[in-house]
């Protein structure tokens, strides 16, 4: 396009009433009407060609294009863009050229400035100078045209991945409190949405997993486009923004060196820098860890042991491993829950006490928290640190032996699992040596859900009792049972009745229209706790009654919770204890455990002994083997 052609377009524009667009591809001189572009050096009065453009600019995008094309190609009403719309309408046009310019700057500094977890997000966190957000401004304005076009359009891509990790790094802290592992934790997705499926059906499934998807490429192409669209601004008005990189980098380096900060939020950062170097610390750490397990797998103090000196202690007994789901140290030391646990446990030492039940209580350290039963379960019977789901598949792929395998190795007892929380092919059961599973379709329920919860835990150790621990004539059993009812997200509960009422668990049809509503509860953290306590005095008198109604001389009872609740439930406690307790009515199954230094009923002292949950494996086969 000549530059007559220029200047008649421009005349032609301002005659109609209509101002050059500051979107366009020509930069407007301060105070001067003329086309042409001023220039830096003082040479000739027109725009030069940067690194091979050419003169002209798309009026739609901002962006060089690369060939001039005659201007009576495209009736002139038509031409600027938009369908013509820009031109009838020119001051509209450039209040949302200037209002999407704005919008695409503070996309752009939201991705470079917001925290990868929720509580830590605040105003001053927004008002903060980004190091890499300099550094990238200057790069852009450095590099020649077609790196620079490139540059933008990674730049961009990769600050929407960033930028969605954040958010997938909020999710995982509010229910792991953790960040996502790159490297181990994609089967979690998979899981995420089948809870999600279990607690709000298909429907809101299918919602909540369409609404990602459709964030996710939203965010990938609003944040390109944005840093596109940032770019071309520089370059139009390269001093300005030469000036204000540099502005921007002396302020950075002022306030890092004299530590200057908005409360407690340093104004000078490079949060992104580092987030990125701990992945990178978190991807080798996974990548190596599968080498670190195999040699800790490797070395068992009782794989040699012949079958006949193991578990002596307790042959002729009958011995539940029982999981009390999500039942962690802050149902019993949370003021708001204190109370009102320590009186159901203070309830349940005394009936158990009353039927000849003698009971001493611990703490153990989960490996996890907030979810991953699994993990937990497998850590506490296989005596090592199952942390994550690559550690859990070369578990159950390898011939490491759990607690329940040496229940089975000694031929004295039968072993079952009570697994009212699997509901689909679990191969990895036949790993831990289990003669038989019991999972939700086999316990003979008809009743409802609860939510997540398959099968209430009252009527989970009813089953128990009718199918296994009640037949007459039958050898001693080792059994592993899952309670789930304390299972997130807490709502609806069941609450417990009449023994004699259970029958094939219609009953819970009534009970869970009593309950209330999850989507309601979740609104209010506070709720949220409440039912979450209710459920866990639920799980606790169900397993307490139980032994109450059905146990004898010859049972022993070892139960425990997995881990701690999500962090709306921890209120900010980070920990991972749990509760373990060990009932027995003999005496002396107690009497082996005497200098474990436990305290005596359901509810363990603050400070009572606290192992890895790793450690207890060996720990009790010493104490019930022939030298404990």
């Amino acid at each position: 396009m000549s530059l007559f052609t220029r200047s008649r377009q421009l005349s032609d524009t301002t005659e109609s009433g209509a101002e050059p667009d500051d979107d366009t591809g020509t930069a407007e001189p301060e105070g001067r009407g003329t086309d042409t572009a001023k220039p830096e050096d003082g040479g000739t009065d027109t725009a030069k060609p940067e690194d091979g453009e050419t003169g002209t600019a798309d009026p739609q995008d901002g962006t060089a294009t690369d060939a001039p094309e005659p201007s009576s190609a495209v009736p002139p009403a038509t031409r600027p863009g938009w369908f013509g719309w820009r031109r009838r309408y020119p001051r509209t046009a450039r209040g949302v050229s200037v209002g999407t310019t704005v919008l695409a700057g503070a996309l752009v500094v939201f991705a470079l400035l917001v925290p990868n977890r929720i509580e830590r997000i605040e105003l001053a966190s927004f008002v903060r100078i980004p190091a890499e957000g300099v550094l990238l401004a200057g790069l852009l304005l450095a590099l020649p045209s077609k790196p620079r076009r490139i540059t933008a359009v990674v730049t961009g891509l990769f600050l929407g991945l960033l930028t969605v990790l954040k958010f997938v790094d909020m999710g995982f802290y509010q229910i792991l409190a953790r960040p996502f592992d790159l490297v181990l934790d994609w089967i979690l997705i998979e899981n995420g949405t089948d809870f999600l499926r279990e607690t709000f059906g298909r429907t809101g499934q299918v919602l909540a997993v369409t609404g990602v998807i459709v964030l996710f490429v939203a965010l990938l192409v609003l944040t390109t486009l944005a840093v596109v669209r940032l770019t071309n601004l520089m370059v139009r008005h390269r001093p300005v923004a030469g000036r204000t990189v540099l502005i921007l980098g002396t302020a950075w380096i002022t306030c890092m060196t004299l530590g200057v900060q908005i409360g407690t939020v340093p104004v000078a950062t490079k949060g992104n820098a580092e987030f990125l170097g701990n992945r990178v610390e978190q991807v080798r750490a996974g990548l190596a860890d599968a080498r670190v397990f195999e040699k800790q797998a490797s070395v068992d103090a009782f794989a040699k042991t012949p079958p006949d000196q193991l578990l002596t202690g307790l042959r002729g007994k009958d011995v539940l491993f029982t999981f009390i789901e999500s039942y962690g140290r802050v149902a019993i030391d949370d003021p708001a829950m204190a109370q009102q646990t320590d009186a159901v446990l203070k309830e349940g030492t005394g009936r158990l006490k009353a039927a000849g039940f003698q009971s001493r209580s611990g703490w153990l350290q989960s490996p996890v928290t907030g979810a991953g039963s699994w993990l937990a379960h497998s850590t506490f019977l296989s005596g090592l640190w199952i942390k994550n789901q690559q550690r859990y598949r070369s578990l159950t792929t390898s011939d490491r032996m759990t607690l329940t395998n040496y229940f089975g190795k000694t031929g004295a007892w039968r072993t079952v699992g009570v697994v009212p929380g699997v509901r689909r092919a679990w191969p990895e059961g036949k790993y831990f040596g289990l003669d038989h599973i019991y999972d939700s379709e086999h316990l003979g329920y008809h009743g409802p859900y609860f939510s997540w919860t398959p099968v209430p835990d009252q009527f989970s150790m009813e089953a128990f009792e009718r199918l296994e621990h009640g037949r007459k004539d039958r050898e001693p059993i080792m059994a592993e049972i899952i309670l789930a009812s304390s299972h997130n997200p807490w709502s609806p509960i069941a609450h417990m009745i009449d023994w004699e009422d259970l029958g094939d668990g219609s009953v819970f049809h009534r009970i869970k229209k009593e309950g209330t509503d999850p989507t309601e509860v979740w609104k209010d953290p506070e709720k949220v706790r409440a039912e979450y306590r209710k459920a866990i005095e639920y799980s606790i008198r169900s397993l307490t009654e139980w032994v109450e109604r059905y146990g004898d001389d010859d049972t022993v009872l070892v139960f425990l919770g997995d881990h701690q609740p999500v962090p709306t439930v921890t209120a900010g406690d980070t920990g991972k204890d749990v509760p373990v307790t060990i009932v027995a009515h003999d005496k002396k199954v107690l009497d082996r455990v005497a200098d474990w230094g436990w305290t005596d009923g359901l509810k363990p002292a603050g400070n009572a002994p606290r192992w890895g949950m790793d450690k207890f494996r060996d720990r009790f086969m010493t104490a019930y083997g022939p030298q404990g």
